[in-house]
């Protein structure tokens, strides 16, 4: 080939490079106001691609204005909503146009606007004013969420027969929300409330004049205003004899209200180095032990492993090593700790010895700062080392089994200076596994103040024998799932039951119950950042937040769409950004969220105009 061909290939081919960047370099901004011409801040504006899984979500700012990221040429279908208003509706091709404007029309329906309601609003607007209407609340919060939000029971209307054929069924399923038959011990807890708590419901979601009073809640505004969501869809397991790929309801219209769970895959997720999507898949299929998504296309892919009678092998929890390998829980028949090299997709598992207990428990993963692997065990937590492959055991001083009912591990964590931490859920107590000195050391939660509720219960609770992760005491605080700062001495816990977080010096042990922005908030997993903010994802809320200890001041960021469910909760820093990855549980997606700068947002202002 001569050099001037070459000469002129290259240019061609620079010119084509230049042409295609301009091409996927495509601005869309509008402005969204009511009826009556009041501009609206903290609106939440999505766009997607005409055949794409990807969706893009950005909130309005104080002028009513929007602005996305560049998007990709092509014809967009774009929307608007907002509690309280009828979605608005538009069409735009980015090759023609880059402006789209909406107004919003308040809604009318009181069901379909009630059905908008996140699950925490829902909870929040349940009466309480009255001791019986308080105790009903707590039993509600505390033992009707262990297989589902809020929002999903509450979204429906029953009588008082109704309602007590409900509880009649909940009250003998467990965490995994599948009917052990009918022969299955009724949980205790909910028996004993069943009446008042059936009568309570039907006066606020029964046929006649509800008692809740539903408040407003402010739109997103500052730091919570300026986050960019990117969801993307997963199909559907098919396995669950779902028959359409993609959740119909996918949390995208407010007003159908929250999903079934039918069908969902992702669980736990997190982000490669080079940013490609991960997630685990703890439901039984055929197919999938990990499923990689491609942040460009949304692509795809699922990773096997092989499990029992031909199954996929299951998996739960999920954290990333320095090297960028993924760890994980996987169930082959026997559970075990697996790990994913991401440059050859390789799953090797390793097995916890016949004399130590196997991973399990609700599983959660988590990698310390000397770089060894904690899993959660159902009797306490493992620590792996992955050069010398050798596991670790640390042991819970309450029994898996014990007379109260399950001491089974929720959560698990690794401190920075390599030791180990878990909880157990039903059992309000915390550990930690010291390492150097081998041993475990508990840490007992301290109860919800609710006595003047339950005072007279007492005596009955000391006999319940059937604590769980959905039928905890009236004053747990249910730590779940947790994380560590692994650039400070701090652990963090969510308490689930408590509507807190604790925090707790892995040196001292100080433990600090810091409470929620809402109490009706119930918190999950908690993560870290390298500025020492806290992260977490809310069980019954469509919301992420963020608290920053050195002010003390939490910032708490809307979800795009309905339903959500999240049940994890991962951060990945790279090039100076952050990126929080959430698996959006019940509407099967994977969902990535940034927040850009003020000189960000200014820089597309300019461009728009």
């Amino acid at each position: 080939m001569s050099k001037v061909l070459a000469s002129l290939l290259a240019c061609a081919t620079s010119v084509l490079a230049a042409s295609a960047a301009h091409a996927a370099d495509q601005s869309l901004s509008g402005a969204v106001t009511s009826r009556s011409g009041q501009k609206l801040e903290g609106v939440t504006v999505s766009a997607k691609l005409e055949g794409s899984t990807i969706a893009t979500s950005v909130y309005t700012d104080a002028a009513g204005n929007y602005y996305f990221p560049p998007l990709p040429a092509g014809k967009y279908r774009v929307w608007a909503q907002a509690l309280g208003f009828e979605m608005s509706k538009s069409a735009v091709d980015l090759s023609a146009e880059r402006r789209a404007d909406f107004t919003l029309q308040e809604m009318t329906d009181p069901e379909r606007r009630f059905r908008q309601l996140p699950g925490e609003m829902m909870v929040a607007a349940l009466p309480e004013a009255s001791a019986d209407d308080a105790r009903a609340k707590k039993i509600f919060m505390n033992n009707c969420t262990g297989c589902h939000s809020t929002s999903y029971v509450l979204q429906f209307r029953f009588d008082e027969a109704g309602w007590s054929k409900i509880i009649d069924l909940m009250k003998v399923v467990p965490v995994t929300g599948v009917y052990p038959g009918p022969n299955a011990k009724s949980n205790q807890i909910m028996e004993r409330h069943q009446k008042q708590l059936a009568a309570y419901l039907a006066r606020a979601r029964g046929p006649g004049e509800s008692s809740m009073k539903m408040a407003t809640r402010a739109r997103p505004t500052g730091e919570a205003a300026r986050a960019v969501w990117t969801l993307y869809d997963l199909p559907l397991n098919p396995d669950a004899g779902i028959g359409t790929r993609y959740n119909a309801n996918d949390g995208t219209d407010w007003s159908l209200g929250t999903t079934s769970k039918m069908g969902q895959l992702p669980h736990d997720g997190a982000l490669g180095l080079d940013g490609t999507i991960y997630f685990t898949c703890n439901n039984p299929n055929r197919g999938v032990t990990i499923g990689k998504v491609d942040p460009v296309t949304g692509a795809v892919k699922y990773l096997k492993a092989d499990g029992a009678k031909g199954l996929a092998a299951t998996t739960h929890g999920l954290a990333r090593d320095r090297a960028g390998n993924l760890w994980f829980d996987i169930n082959p028949g026997r559970r075990a700790l697996g790990k994913l090299d991401t440059a050859t997709e390789k799953i090797t598992i390793y097995q916890t010895p016949e004399s130590m207990a196997p991973v399990g428990g609700a599983v959660t993963i988590d990698v310390d700062g000397k770089g060894m692997i904690w899993a959660s065990t159902p009797s306490g937590a493992v620590r792996f080392d992955p050069a010398a492959e050798k596991f670790t055991e640390f042991k819970s001083t309450i029994p898996e089994r014990n007379p109260r009912g399950s001491g089974a591990t929720y959560g698990a964590a690794g401190d920075r200076d390599g030791n180990g931490w878990w909880a157990q859920m039903a059992m309000d107590t915390v550990y930690k596994g010291d390492v150097a000195a081998g041993k475990t050391i508990e840490i007992k939660m301290p109860d919800v103040k609710v006595d003047r509720l339950f005072g007279e219960d007492r005596a009955f609770y000391e006999t319940v024998s059937d604590l769980g992760f959905n039928a905890p005491l009236p004053w747990s605080q249910g730590p779940r799932r947790m994380g560590t700062d692994k650039n400070a001495d701090l652990l963090w816990v969510g308490n689930s039951y408590g509507s807190s977080w604790a925090k707790i010096n892995t040196r001292t042990l100080e433990t600090t119950i810091v409470p929620l922005p809402d109490p009706a908030m119930q918190a999950y997993h908690i993560a870290v950042d390298s500025k020492h903010n806290a992260w977490g994802n809310l069980w019954t809320a469509d919301r992420i937040v963020k608290l920053d200890p050195g002010t003390n001041t939490w910032t708490i960021f809307d979800l795009p769409v309905r339903g959500t469910e999240i049940r994890h909760i991962a951060l990945h820093e790279r090039d100076g950004k952050l990126y929080v990855v959430v698996p959006v549980y019940r509407t099967s997606q994977m969902g990535v969220m940034t927040v850009r700068s003020e000189g960000e947002l200014a820089a597309l202002k300019a461009k728009a105009r």
